[in-house]
């Protein structure tokens, strides 16, 4: 933290790299394990040995269902379970690269007397593994669910309620749950991003001003932000969707440079690929998929294969380690893997154009984030430094 009492970040190159210089932080020796464990139940695996010595068993991630992947589909792309935020159906998945749910809320008795889980849009792992946060735009909550225990442990807002004052939201998105407990998120109707300390029911600091009337003149006003994402030097690259910006903003409150992603009428969740390379999807039908260089010049636009489908309303795409793109198609109800190289789908979970609850179905998938190690927070910063 630093003289200012913000959270100050740290990118730690790779989980690899941190375990060579034998690091105590407790935080990343459960990553460690939490990762290992998810990745070992796509190959459906009983118990693992961490690179800390730790043996645990897999119960908590054995398959519940049997493998739903469209034809053709491999397996061998993603590089281990991934997190889906199924709207529709008002849940939370994780799905290992085989196809198969290996984890859901809410179960039946997973929520407490009075909770409800409405609308997830976007949900990601805390930098340790062992927490999700999920943004409920619609019912303007964020909530921070305990993976093991199936638990609901934090919320800032109030369901069903919007507003702009302590622990109010209006449309939050994309909430990032950072190292030791501090979480950023857009609040979009309300104009701002928020950083919030786990447990507390205030923000701690209001990123531009807190409105209705959304435009674009950062670090002032942005112009409707629907996203704060992670860079590699510590930095956070926020999408405007009202005049189509991309800032690189610090966590001190400093942007470093805007730009337009080119061509996009509704660029949504822009996140870096490497540095000086970034990565948005297009909000519309039919939608795009494209990279970009920090000039703004396009670098790669998908063009989808005679007979395959257009993207209907995508709202987030990753990159993956091998170089593949995963996104989630929204209102094509599935979640697909891309080769840029042959503009050719590799791998799918859903039924294209159609919704439903069934194993291997999906209803308007709405976020997505890859299991630890591979995560999005943590393959981009994994600490944050000492007070």
């Amino acid at each position: 933290m630093n003289e200012s009492g913000l959270p100050r970040l740290a990118f730690v190159p790779s989980p690899t790299s941190v375990s060579r210089r034998r690091t105590n932080n407790e935080a990343l020796s459960l990553l460690f394990l939490v990762g290992a464990l998810l990745a070992l139940a796509a190959c459906g695996g009983h118990s693992v040995r961490t690179s800390s010595g730790l043996s645990s068993s897999t119960s908590l991630f054995r398959p519940l269902t049997a493998a739903h992947l469209a034809a053709g589909s491999d397996p061998l792309v993603l590089p281990g379970p991934i997190l889906i935020a199924d709207r529709g159906n008002n849940r939370l998945l994780i799905v290992n690269p085989k196809g198969q749910i290996v984890w859901e809320f809410p179960r039946p008795g997973d929520l407490l007397p009075g909770q409800s889980f409405r609308a997830p849009d976007d949900a990601f792992f805390s930098s340790d593994g062992r927490q999700i946060v999920a943004t409920q735009e619609d019912d303007f909550v964020i909530s921070v669910i305990d993976v093991a225990r199936h638990r609901i442990v934090y919320r800032y807002g109030k369901p069903g309620v919007s507003g702009s004052g302590p622990n109010r939201l209006w449309n939050p998105d994309d909430a990032m749950l950072l190292p030791s407990g501090w979480i950023l998120a857009a609040d979009i109707k309300n104009c701002r991003l928020l950083l919030i300390k786990l447990g507390a029911h205030r923000p701690h600091r209001i990123y531009g001003t807190t409105t209705q009337s959304c435009f674009h003149a950062p670090p002032l006003r942005f112009g409707s932000p629907n996203g704060a994402f992670p860079m590699r030097n510590g930095h956070f690259l926020v999408t405007e969707i009202n005049g189509d910006w991309v800032d690189e903003l610090s966590l001190t409150g400093s942007i470093l440079r805007s730009w337009h992603p080119p061509g996009f009428s509704y660029p949504s969740d822009s996140n870096e690929v490497k540095p000086g390379l970034y990565l948005s999807v297009d909000y519309t039908s039919p939608g795009g998929l494209e990279t970009f260089d920090r000039n703004g010049r396009l670098r790669w636009r998908y063009q989808p294969l005679p007979g395959a489908p257009p993207l209907n309303h995508p709202s987030l795409a990753e990159p993956l380690p091998n170089g593949d793109i995963v996104l989630n198609d929204d209102d094509n109800n599935r979640v697909i893997v891309i080769n840029p190289h042959t503009n050719r789908i590799v791998w799918q979970y859903g039924h294209t154009g159609h919704p439903g609850r069934a194993p291997g179905y999906l209803n308007d998938p709405d976020g997505i984030d890859l299991a630890p190690p591979h995560s999005l927070i943590i393959r981009q910063q994994a600490t944050i430094g000492r007070p």
